[in-house]
């Protein structure tokens, strides 16, 4: 029988794992467990090694330490997915449904043969992998995820070369919910879905009877989908927690148990130095005792002489156990909570009144038709639509990136500030302090804008993660102090806690900001003026 019909969906266990690229460490000691029927969040701050541990557990990386037992039959997704030379729609979509046709073929080969002991097994366990797979509704399940995942138009023969970034992303997401392998492993799957793509996501993860890992800043898609989170952040260790802590439930839960966590850290913390405080002045005060507050009388100096030595052994004894007792606490010295590293900074600023932003009869040939849109002075609009709606063409056109096919486009800012999805530095072999620098020359240090860690800023921008170069972009931006700004996408890469500040920001900016997102997070809570394409 194939490894690949073997019955049931196992666990997906990652022991003492490790990775180092160069002098940099990305993992150390991390363990990880992911049940099959309970989907498990990956979460931290960029940089924090999400995607390496994903590559590890899926085998695209060796650890430098540790081990990894994972089932045989595995999906993984990753940010920019790999597809064969000259592969076509079409030919993505039958490698997936091939293995799925070959299970109902083997089965209908087998059928007339189970008096036969060996063929009645290899039937059993086909039919069970074949049922794990929903193998007879395949096709339709193909269908149905290209259509929802914006690919149904898309001609079979068209090159997956010729397709956008987004596209090969949903692609292969296609691909993996038509498979529907017994472990799949998914490295930001929501970056360049809508709400459609995103629910057609959370239906397949859901009812997957397998593991599924999914690391993801996507804090509504945690919600749905997770049955735990795992925090590979070192900064939101508990005192005694080592590698990832784990919590219970989606990203709510996960927040409540870490601010919970957070608390307990810091109570214990203060109680520890209170008590080392209350020891060291016990001891300095009790070595400065005398034994008795008088000098002797001349009939009583023996029994002074004999109960000053009882008083000096007791002060003695006394010294050495709060001593003894300082060292303990010393050697099991609990650290202090460092300080929460995050951005509070004013994302734009006021510098005009009236109408910044006035589109009339915006049309860009093949992507977008927009007839009014009016941003006042310290507007704040979010731009919302499905995939290909024209949300990142029209933010395009108010930077003067893009010329529109016809209409008018009039912007009243003395400065714009735009962040696209994808940040492009023209010198990656230069340092984030660096590439700061000789982009904004502003008398703010990078450090201090809580965008970047101090650590990461000496690193080339070519070797940082998508999400820092993204947090490296929005730092330019802002130190630049635009009067308008444009973000396109702003919580795709960047970490649950950014996403949170800006958000944050995005209430007490007194300039104007023009956000398009898909993300529901944010939609949920935004309060100012929403244009739906």
């Amino acid at each position: 029988m194939s490894e690949a019909l073997l019955p049931g969906p196992s666990a997906l266990v990652g022991r003492d794992l490790s990775r180092t690229y160069g002098d940099r460490v990305v993992l150390d000691g991390v363990d990880l467990l992911a049940q099959p029927g309970e989907p498990l969040g990956v979460v931290g701050e960029n940089g924090a090694g999400k995607s390496t541990l994903l590559r590890l557990l899926a085998g695209v990386e060796e650890p430098d330490a540790g081990s990894v037992e994972r089932p045989d039959d595995l999906g993984y997704l990753a940010q920019e997915p790999d597809f064969p030379d000259g592969a076509t729609i079409g030919d993505v979509l039958d490698a997936a449904l091939a293995p799925l046709h070959a299970a109902v073929a083997r089965l209908e080969e087998l059928a007339p043969l189970l008096e036969d002991a060996d063929a009645a097994e290899e039937y059993d366990a086909t039919l069970t992998w074949a049922s794990l797979h929903e193998a007879w509704d395949a096709d339709r399940r193909a269908d149905e995820a290209a259509a929802r995942l914006g690919l149904g138009e898309l001609d079979r023969r068209r090159p997956v070369a010729t397709m956008s970034g987004g596209q090969r992303s949903r692609l292969a997401l296609a691909a993996l919910v038509t498979r529907r392998p017994g472990c799949v492993l998914l490295d930001e799957p929501t970056n360049h879905l809508d709400d459609q793509a995103t629910a057609l996501l959370e239906e397949f993860l859901v009812s997957l009877p397998g593991v599924a890992v999914v690391a993801s800043h996507d804090r509504a898609f945690l919600d749905a989908v997770c049955g735990a989170v795992v925090d590979l952040d070192p900064s939101h260790l508990g005192v005694d927690g080592e590698g990832g802590n784990r919590f219970t439930g989606g990203y709510t839960a996960y927040l409540a148990a870490k601010r919970a966590a957070r608390r307990r850290w810091q109570t214990a913390f203060e109680a520890q130095q209170d008590e080392l405080a209350a020891l060291r002045e016990s001891a300095e005060t009790t070595a400065r005792q005398v034994a008795h507050g008088r000098p002797p009388r001349d009939g009583d100096k023996f029994i002074h002489h004999f109960k000053g030595q009882n008083v000096a052994r007791t002060v003695s004894r006394r010294v050495r156990d709060a001593e003894r007792r300082i060292d303990v606490l010393e050697r099991d010295r609990i650290p202090e909570p460092p300080a929460p590293f995050g951005f509070h900074g004013v994302l734009a600023q006021r510098r005009s009144n009236g109408t910044v932003v006035a589109v009339r009869d915006l049309r860009v040939a093949g992507r977008l038709d927009l007839p009014r849109v009016d941003v006042p002075a310290g507007g704040r609009l979010l731009v919302t639509g499905a995939n290909g709606s024209g949300k990142s063409t029209l933010l395009k056109v108010v930077a003067r990136e893009l010329a529109p096919t016809s209409g008018e486009v009039t912007v009243a800012a003395r400065l714009v500030g735009h962040l696209p999805q994808d940040v492009v530095f023209g010198r990656p072999e230069r340092s984030a302090a660096e590439a700061y620098e000789a982009a904004t020359g502003s008398p703010v240090p990078l450090h201090e804008l809580g965008l970047l860690h101090p650590r990461e800023l000496s690193r080339p921008v070519g070797v940082l993660s998508t999400g820092q170069q993204r947090r490296l972009g929005l730092a330019i931006l802002v130190a630049r102090k635009p009067d308008l700004l444009l973000l396109d996408e702003p919580t795709n890469h960047i970490s649950l806690a950014l996403a949170d500040e800006l958000e944050e920001s995005l209430q007490h900016s007194s300039g104007t900001v023009v956000v398009a997102s898909h993300d529901r997070w944010l939609r949920r809570r935004w309060s100012g003026e929403t244009l739906v394409l």
